[in-house]
Parts: structure tokens; C-alpha cells; sequence
């Protein structure tokens, strides 16, 4: 589960399908749906791909794994370079100094119950990514057009409860899985197609409620926002909270935890007990359980003042320098002011057309330079034909860019979009 404005988890409201910040999908935009159902019959069954350590603690995979010769693969070289660089694993940067201190809560209050686990592999079967959290086979969030597909059968993760049930099934009753998950997006300053996440999971035997004089679902939900309203506790201090009603496909109850946080509500993260049939299939048959996720860079960027999703990527030590291992919430200090250079772009679309794609081709030119992509105007004539036009914002978090550099990036862009996606420039 993940967090609602960076990106939410599986865990969100239905109106806007599986948020990044709750457990696991980032809001799906209205593409076709792809299933699994509709493979092709030559599809390939899924393969495990071949992983070993690096020295920093990551994971190293095969450019052949991930960047395959196959009609349904869609994942950009962009996006394999991020792969095994772990920044959650990183104890001087934000998102590792918050997991650690996310674990200090969790060893603190539980007597060290959790086990832990922050290098699963990110290529996961399309089967445990959707199917084995109850994802529905014709479920937009299986499109192209949102998710990163190796093959017909094997994708990079979109969130953290892809490992959910294979650790239930070697027996873990406590856990916390933090990794790096990927999304294909809009941009902007709290967008950004890789990103981490953390779910907890917890499950009780019927000893466990059968004295309480609850039910087991009561029980469980009991026990799951005392034990979040904790962790809010733990992060952000004595804060206001409240408890929001919410729909998720994979438990039920389902709710979102918000605290009134700088004079304004905030969304920490979504939650529930999960659904009876993710425990039945996974040998828990007289068993109930809690689930919650949250987005690693959604509070990040809360606790720390960090205005750019970009900045978690960066290596300038102007960055970096101004964290260090154990000190949560210690305000970035910007040490940039350079303006933003504006490019609009309008084009004719096709019926195949969406916002995604767009956002990948100008993020394979233009890499973090590229700030924001936005739908600044769009209307149809009187012969059916419809007209977008988009501003690209162009800033470098660390450097002044050139006219020329830029007058160059969107030439490509320009090029790029009207070949890849089939569009007509005006």
C-alpha cells in the first residue's frame, strides 16, 4: 500500500482504481484492458530470471532478462537502468533512513516479530503481481499502458503485495516487504515510474481473538489502527488522525489513515483485513489477517521537505550530503533556483492515443530533465478530428540548461512522438 499523492499502493479509493499509495497500483488512466486471458496461444510461460548480489546490497539482473526480444516486452532502457540500485537499501539517503526508522517501530513494539525483506526480485509472473491479490483478469491496471510487461507473463512489479502470497506460503506470519516498484505515468513533481513501497502483513490464530470477545474481523482491525495510529505517532509526532472508510478489492474492512499534518489533512496510507480467499489459497484456512502499505517517497517528501520526486535519484552531493543515517526528518535545503524553459506541443490524436505513452517517449529523450508534461488545451473540429496540446517543462534539479540543449530535446520529442505514437503536429 503506498500513499495517494506520489503514488498509492493497491490500497484507494475506487473512483480512482488502486492509488500508488495504498497497497500496491498508482490511479490507472481509461486504457483497453489487458489480460491475462488474452495472451497470445505461442505466449511463453513464465521464466524466473537469473539474480545475484551487488556489493550494495541490491540485485543485479541480466539486460537479456528484462529488455526482451518479444512484442509484448515495453519496458525502456530508462527504466533497466534503475534496476538494482535499491535506494531504499541506503542508510544515509531519505528513503532508507525512513524504512529503518519504520523498523525501529516495528522491533520496538513487537519484540522483533516482523520479518523483514528488502531485495525480492522486481520481476514477478503477471500471476503473483495480479491474480494472487485478487486483481480481476480483465482489470484495466493489467494494461500495457500502466504496467511494464518483460513478456506476456512476466512483468516488473507494480507493488510490494506481488511477494504477499509466496511468503505466506513458506510460512511467514509477520512481514514487512519494502522494494522498488515500477508504473508507467504521468510527469510531474510527485510522479515518477519507479518508486518504493512497504507492506506490512499479520496474521492471527483464533487463540488470538477467541478471549477477547470479538470476532476474528474486529479483532484484526482492532489490532491493525492501534497499531498504525503508532507508527503515525512514531513519524510525525502527536498529531490529529482519522480513520476514512474506503474500498479495496483484497480485504475487507478497508480503510485509509489520514493526520492533520501542517494544516492540512494528509493521507498516510491505506489498510485492511485481508480477504478470506487470499489466506484459504494460501493454507491460512482458520486464519485472519491485516495488510496495510504505504509509499516510501509519499512521506519522505512530507517528512523531509523535498519538493521533487527527481531529487531521490540524484547523485549530487549538494543532495546527498544533507542526510545521514538515524536523523528522520531533517529539511532539505534547496540549492538550486534554475528556472523551468516552457515547450507546447499540439498535435492530432489517434484513438490509440494516451498520456502514458506520451510521458514515456518524452522521458526517453529527456530523462529527469524533463519536470512536468500537462494537457494545457484540446478540442475537436467539426469533422470528428481531436487536437492536445501539451506543455513540457524542462529543469534540471543540479544545472542551468542551454537553449540549444533544450531547442534539441524537443526536436527529438517532436520527432519521436509523431513516429512512435502515430500523431499528427500541427
Amino acid at each position: 500500500m503506498a500513499l495517494s499523492l506520489v503514488h498509492s499502493t493497491l490500497f484507494s479509493k475506487t473512483s480512482q482504481l488502486f492509488l500508488h499509495t495504498k497497497f500496491g497500483f498508482t490511479h490507472f488512466s481509461s486504457s483497453l484492458p489487458f489480460s491475462s486471458s488474452a495472451l497470445p496461444s505461442n505466449s511463453k510461460a513464465w521464466r524466473r530470471p537469473v539474480v545475484s548480489v551487488l556489493e550494495l546490497g541490491g540485485v543485479k539482473i541480466a539486460r537479456d532478462d528484462v529488455l526482451r526480444d518479444d512484442p509484448t516486452n515495453n519496458v525502456p532502457d530508462t527504466i533497466f537502468s534503475k534496476l538494482g540500485l535499491q535506494l531504499h537499501r541506503r542508510d544515509q539517503h531519505p528513503l532508507g533512513i525512513l524504512k529503518n526508522a519504520i523498523y525501529d517501530y516495528f522491533d520496538t513494539n513487537y519484540s522483533n516479530k516482523f520479518d523483514k525483506f528488502d531485495d525480492l526480485c522486481p520481476l514477478v509472473s503477471v500471476k503473483q503481481n495480479f491474480d494472487d491479490v485478487l486483481v480481476p483478469a480483465d482489470h484495466v491496471s493489467r494494461s500495457y499502458n500502466d504496467t511494464y510487461y518483460v513478456d506476456s507473463q512476466t512483468v516488473l512489479r507494480c507493488h510490494t503485495s506481488a511477494h504477499q502470497a509466496e511468503l505466506l506460503r513458506k510460512g511467514h506470519t509477520h512481514f514487512l516487504v519494502t522494494g522498488d516498484v515500477y508504473r508507467r505515468d504521468s510527469i510531474d513533481s510527485t510522479h515518477y515510474p519507479v518508486f518504493h513501497q512497504m507492506e506490512g502483513f499479520r496474521v492471527f490464530s483464533p487463540d488470538e481473538w477467541e478471549a477477547s470477545g470479538l470476532d476474528g474481523t474486529s479483532f484484526a482491525a482492532e489490532d491493525l489502527k492501534k497499531c498504525l495510529e503508532g507508527l503515525a505517532k512514531h513519524l510525525f509526532g502527536p498529531v490529529e488522525m482519522r480513520w476514512v472508510d474506503t474500498y479495496f478489492p483484497f480485504t475487507n474492512p478497508s480503510f485509509e489513515l489520514e493526520i492533520y499534518f501542517k494544516e492540512k489533512w494528509l493521507e498516510v496510507l491505506g489498510c485492511g483485513v485481508t480477504e478470506q480467499e487470499i489466506l484459504k489459497r494460501n493454507g491460512k484456512l482458520n486464519n485472519v489477517a491485516w495488510a496495510f502499505g504505504l509509499g516510501l517517497e509519499r512521506l519522505a517528501m512530507v517528512l523531509f521537505d523535498i519538493p521533487d520526486i527527481r531529487l531521490f535519484w540524484s547523485n549530487d552531493e549538494r543532495f546527498t550530503s544533507q542526510f545521514s543515517k538515524g536523523q528522520l526528518g531533517i529539511k532539505f535545503k534547496p540549492f538550486s533556483k534554475y528556472p523551468p524553459c516552457y515547450k507546447d506541443m499540439s498535435f492530432w490524436i489517434n484513438e490509440s492515443f494516451t498520456e502514458n505513452n506520451l510521458c514515456e517517449v518524452v522521458r526517453g529523450i529527456a530523462g529527469d530533465l524533463v519536470e512536468e508534461v500537462r494537457l494545457i488545451d484540446n478540442f475537436t473540429n467539426k469533422k470528428g478530428m481531436t487536437s492536445h496540446c501539451y506543455r513540457i517543462a524542462y529543469r534540471s534539479m543540479e544545472r542551468s540548461l542551454t537553449d540549444e540543449e533544450i531547442n534539441d530535446l524537443q526536436m527529438s520529442v517532436r520527432e519521436q512522438v509523431q513516429s512512435k505514437l502515430n500523431v499528427v503536429l500541427r
